[in-house]
């Protein structure tokens, strides 16, 4: 199997930080979320798919551990690296970089299970995410 992989640059905004003048910890929630989208975008398995398939990929899953800090302003790359799995849920690894000396900042992990549109945890590879992972070899 075959890891995908997408990398997506931003820059730290004023009201990203918190009272110690780095980035509050409750933003690296959103800097994962910006490369999910990121990175469904370029693979063709956004949360617009999910939904026109009448499912939902909620997060069961999140892990942070923080390295190193981010400041206001800085410039930093997340590497988002889709974990290929035969079971019925998606998996991602992370890794956000200062992009000025390539320090590692954090890693992270999320899992996300399929529910149908009743909120019922589905078991089974929907068809339309089994086709996705035939088209890209990731079985």
């Amino acid at each position: 199997m075959k890891a995908l992989k997408a990398s997506k640059f931003f820059e730290i905004r004023f009201s990203e930080i918190d009272s110690m003048k780095v980035a509050w910890h409750g933003s690296y929630v959103l800097y994962l979320e910006d490369a999910r989208e990121f990175w469904g975008a370029k693979y063709g398995l956004g949360y617009q798919d999910f939904m026109d398939n009448r499912y939902y990929a909620p997060i069961v899953e999140m892990d942070i551990r923080y390295k190193n800090p981010l400041f206001y302003g800085m410039k930093a790359r997340i590497d988002i690296i889709y974990q290929p799995t035969i079971s019925s849920k998606i998996v991602f690894d992370y890794e956000i970089y200062n992009t000025a000396d390539e320090s590692l900042i954090a890693t992270a992990h999320t899992v996300q299970v399929f529910i149908d549109t009743n909120y019922e945890l589905v078991l089974d590879n929907p068809d339309f995410y089994q086709e996705w992972k035939e088209k890209w070899s990731v079985l």
